[in-house]
């Protein structure tokens, strides 16, 4: 038979509002982000992405004009652009996440992931 957990249901409830009235209060501290901080976190991603997309083009197009070849450099660095804009947004977004969590355990917040 298996021995019961100490944990109860009820033994939870204290420290679940705790955490959640400590969430609350940081919030309120911090503010609210608004529709101004979803746009600029979706165009600060956007931007991370389409700069090398963009540079790699740019590039591509130069090479193109000064040196022909039966290869289009446009093309390839069009997508080495592409890659290196989502390898740079996939990384901030996984600081971002991390940052996130990191605050969460220093405030004794527990999270299931």
């Amino acid at each position: 038979m298996e021995k019961k957990s100490e944990e109860t249901p009820e033994r939870d409830f204290p420290d679940s509002v705790h955490v959640r009235e400590q969430r609350m209060l940081r919030a309120r501290k911090k503010g609210k982000g608004g529709i101004w901080f979803g746009l600029g976190t979706f165009g600060q991603i956007g931007w991370s992405v389409a700069i090398p997309t963009v540079a790699g083009i740019f590039l591509g197009i130069w090479i193109d004009m000064n040196w022909p070849s039966p290869w289009s450099w446009t093309l390839m660095l069009l997508a080495a652009g592409l890659a290196a804009g989502c390898a740079n947004a996939w990384f901030w977004v996984q600081k971002e996440r991390r940052a996130i969590s990191r605050s969460r355990e220093d405030n004794g917040e527990h999270h299931g992931k």
